[in-house]
């Protein structure tokens, strides 16, 4: 092969025939440029390397940091406060007639007529109905008979022992005919004194037949009508022909809880409101107490009398009493959100200064609407923890919130302007 066709192929000449005099000084840069090559990519590796772990760190402890954000517990907390004042005592009571009694009959017979209906108001004495009782007109007619009886043989016994008397005085009779002509009278003179009385009985069960009012009031209650048969004296509840109740004054049966019956007395004034009748206020007194705490309820019962003139309380109404409560009071006043109702009775979360939660049973008082009384279980300086969630355990690790105050004043107006 010429040297022409070498250099068309672009072969140099020397390298053709096999010589390797010129070959090493064109290696020397390509090893250059590729130990310069290796050297940056590997530069760039370990660049990358830093970079992601660097970026991995990064993000770790972000990760680390909103983990631990979103695992801590934020709680609002407040303090149990003192009550300045007494607090009244509410409590639920059923209005009663101050007299209220079942009208029974005493005479055994039918019903004539009544004259009053449920609703109406009595006075004492006042017929409520009449009734028939022909068994008891013959029984009447049969004792005057049978008086009349006795006092004919009154009679003979009088003029025999007289007539006897007389005879013994001549000693024309023994003393023992005379002894049983005097006992003979004796005897008629009982039987007149028996008859009498029986004729004076019936004649009391006579008037039983008109039913009458025994006290002034209103008839609550009527079970009876024309024809009904009437069995005489208390045959119970369901038997009873009438129900009568003296609505002026109404009084009121409450039951006092035995932390609070030291401190009402006979003689408070107390209020009394209805639902039904808004906006107005009943006042009423303590007229007495039982004395004693029942030991079933431990409530102490009380009677309290209100004046009801213009009938605008009606008896059986369901009622809210309330009761001042004299004298200091050592428990303390805690919101509702605050309690938790747990197996182990009813609790309050508090925060210690270290941050950590305990939990400590309370013993409650009375119910005061959005407050409750506390007898013991807490100071006024433990944090109670504001809506405590059901998992809230001992120990728990929570960052106590501050409640964001509502802006006042100059700045408050600056927010609102437009």
């Amino acid at each position: 092969m010429t040297e022409q066709r070498h250099a068309a192929l672009g072969i140099h000449g020397s390298a053709a025939d096999g010589s390797h005099e010129h070959h090493a000084p064109h290696r020397g840069p390509i090893l250059q440029r590729a130990k310069w090559t290796g050297a940056i990519v590997i530069g760039l590796l370990l660049a990358g390397a830093v970079v992601t772990m660097v970026m991995r760190s990064v993000h770790a402890h972000a990760l680390d940091k909103a983990t631990g954000e979103l695992s801590t517990q934020f709680v609002t907390t407040v303090n149990a406060s003192t009550s300045t004042s007494a607090e009244p005592l509410t409590l639920p009571g059923t209005l009663q007639g101050i007299i209220e009694s079942p009208i029974y009959a005493r005479a055994s017979g039918y019903v004539l007529r009544w004259k009053v209906d449920i609703g109406a108001r009595v006075n004492k004495g006042d017929v409520l109905a009449e009734i028939d009782t022909p068994e008891v007109d013959q029984q009447l007619s049969q004792a005057v008979a049978a008086r009349q009886q006795a006092a004919s043989s009154l009679e003979l016994a009088k003029s025999s022992a007289e007539r006897w008397e007389a005879l013994r005085k001549k000693d024309a009779v023994t003393a023992q005919e005379l002894n049983e002509r005097s006992s003979a009278y004796t005897q008629a003179v009982a039987n007149l004194a028996a008859a009498d009385a029986n004729v004076r009985r019936l004649q009391k069960t006579e008037e039983f037949k008109r039913v009458v009012a025994p006290f002034s009031g209103v008839i609550t209650s009527r079970t009876v009508d024309v024809g009904d048969l009437i069995d005489a004296g208390n045959g119970g509840a369901g038997r009873a022909l009438f129900r009568l109740a003296q609505v002026d004054p109404l009084r009121v049966y409450v039951y006092v809880p035995q932390a609070y019956a030291q401190r009402i007395k006979a003689g408070d004034s107390v209020t009394v409101t209805q639902a039904e009748l808004a906006g107005k206020e009943f006042k009423g007194t303590v007229a007495r107490t039982a004395g004693a705490i029942d030991a079933a309820t431990r409530t102490l019962q009380l009677e309290i009398n209100l004046p009801n003139h213009d009938n605008a309380l009606l008896a059986g109404a369901y009622v809210q009493v309330e009761l001042p409560i004299s004298g200091s009071s050592n428990a303390l006043l805690i919101p509702q959100n605050v309690v938790l109702f747990r197996a182990e009775g009813t609790r309050v979360a508090t925060v210690g200064a270290d941050g950590k939660v305990q939990l400590k049973t309370v013993m409650l008082g009375h119910d005061l609407g959005n407050k409750l009384e506390v007898l013991s279980g807490i100071t006024v300086a433990d944090k109670l923890v504001v809506n405590p969630a059901d998992s809230l355990a001992d120990g728990d690790k929570v960052a106590v919130q501050q409640p964001k105050q509502p802006a006042t004043g100059a700045g408050a107006m600056q927010k609102a302007a437009p």
